[in-house]
């Protein structure tokens, strides 16, 4: 089974550039071969590894077609993997990848990483489009499911639900590693990923100032720099915002920003010294989230806004507090039932573990492997020869 994957990839820094890495890493531990078709912007130049043999320019419509025909006249490819997002294609609402799957004469399966309630006209016609051509879809939560079923017209027999894939971390000792990184004493509350405006951020850092009087050593780490894509349209303009308002409130040595693109091994750091995991998202439609996903894998008790993947795995507060709203008091309120119970917190850290334990990536990349192996038999050169 020889495998292309089509997304953003790495050294790309998004979300999906990093799952498209791991998926093809812990499939190509599994014994599959994967290669990539990188879908790049025009505002980076990116050094690509070795396994990236196809590049496709975002905006440029030609680049999908020519793909589409180069795919075809590859006899090592079997199958190809689309993740879908829709900001990360060209054309509205990155249409342009319809230009590529409508000129493929082999199978594909979709990955769907949005999967909205109430698409505009053109995001239902281009995910429905997208869904009805391939052989499979998978997404990742049975909301999810169901949105592509009852919105989107995807056969139940199309349907497949997959977790989004957590690395293995290694276990630490969360005391040791406050020590190491400056921080013993403190009760560590994490937020990480790419940082920009609709991540709540303000309203995480408004929820801290309303808990210190009863929790005076929290301290709040936001991990992550600034999206490149709104650095190089913005600058820091929303970091420098956040950073006013820590002023205004008066929290400096409370919260800190750890501005930079992690290494694995240090999100794992960060994530294991962490007492709570903060999602303060406010789009409540939000279909995955794989910082949620991450420290799930991890073992984090974790407090969130109740969006739509939140609401799925958190279990209605099985694994982790749901606040009512994204509003600074609703999070401070859901904050505080942990910190106030040691027994809590520890609670939620051993069901996100169970959790966990079924979304890490050997796991998961193994389902996609089979998935890809049913839907997209080998035909073998010998087989063609008998016939």
């Amino acid at each position: 089974m020889s495998i292309l994957n089509l997304a953003t990839y790495l050294p790309k820094q998004c979300g999906i550039a990093t799952f498209s890495k791991d998926l093809r890493d812990n499939l190509q531990l599994s014994g599959r071969r994967v290669q990539i078709a990188a879908v790049s912007d025009e505002e980076y130049s990116y050094d690509y590894p070795a396994e990236v043999i196809l590049e496709l320019r975002q905006h440029h419509v030609e680049d999908y077609e020519l793909t589409a025909r180069l795919i075809n006249t590859n006899p090592e490819i079997d199958l190809l993997i689309v993740q879908h997002e829709y900001g990360i294609y060209g054309g509205a609402d990155g249409e342009y990848v319809l230009n590529l799957v409508n000129r493929l004469r082999k199978p594909f399966l979709v990955v769907a990483h949005t999967v909205l309630p109430q698409p505009s006209t053109n995001q239902l016609r281009v995910l429905k489009e997208l869904a009805g051509q391939a052989s499979a879809v998978v997404c990742m939560s049975t909301r999810s499911a169901r949105l592509l079923s009852s919105v989107f017209s995807v056969p139940a027999e199309k349907l497949f639900i997959i977790h989004h894939g957590v690395p293995v971390f290694p276990k630490q000792d969360r005391e040791a590693l406050k020590q190491l990184y400056g921080l013993q004493g403190n009760k560590i509350i994490t937020t990480f990923g790419l940082i920009g405006p609709g991540k709540g951020l303000e309203n995480g850092i408004r929820a801290i100032s309303r808990i210190l009087t009863r929790h005076p050593r929290v301290h709040y780490l936001i991990v992550g720099q600034t999206h490149p894509m709104l650095l190089k349209r913005e600058g820091e303009s929303y970091r420098d915002m956040l950073k006013n308002l820590i002023d205004e409130l008066n929290l400096k040595g409370r919260v800190s920003f750890v501005n930079r693109f992690l290494s694995l091994e240090e999100l794992g750091d960060y994530l294991s010294m962490s007492d709570i995991y903060l999602s303060p998202y406010p789009n409540m439609n939000q279909a995955v989230s794989g910082t949620m996903a991450f420290a799930l894998g991890c073992g984090r008790a974790i407090v969130s806004t109740p969006y739509e993947y939140a609401l799925e795995m958190l279990q209605g507060g099985k694994r982790g507090v749901l606040a009512l709203s994204p509003r600074p008091d609703h999070l401070a309120a859901a904050l505080t039932r942990v910190l106030d119970d040691e027994q809590v917190q520890a609670g939620l850290e051993r069901s996100a573990e169970r959790m966990g334990k079924r979304m890490l990536w050997p796991y998961v990349a193994e389902q996609y492997g089979l998935l890809a192996e049913r839907v997209a038999p080998r035909l073998r050169r010998d087989q063609l020869l008998a016939r």
